[in-house]
């Protein structure tokens, strides 16, 4: 990875990296909605211990790439009760609630 030298580097960085991070975003909706579709009780919606299975990889990952563990799992903690309640909307509208 090189070091941008200028804002208009960072910026234009930026700028390429949301773009790939909404996409990437995009195709994990979806795999959210298969799960509304599939999981068969509304009570297994929220599964506490994949949160955290989720948390402890994305640690790691970050620990590995050499981000900070607390400001990735910050963000994964809110992503993921965001896509949670999303799945319950979802859970409900495919059974017509």
């Amino acid at each position: 990875m090189t070091r941008c030298n200028t804002m208009e580097e960072v910026r234009a960085e930026v700028d390429r990296l949301d773009r790939e991070i909404v996409r990437l975003l995009a195709e994990r909706e979806q795999r959210i909605a298969d799960a509304g579709r599939i999981k068969e009780s509304r009570d297994i919606v929220r599964d506490e211990a994949r949160v955290e299975d989720v948390v402890t990889k994305v640690r790691a990952l970050a620990q590995n790439h050499g981000a900070s563990p607390d400001l990735i799992e910050a963000i994964y903690r809110d992503m993921m009760e965001r896509f949670i309640a999303h799945e319950f909307v979802l859970w409900d509208a495919n059974r017509g609630l």
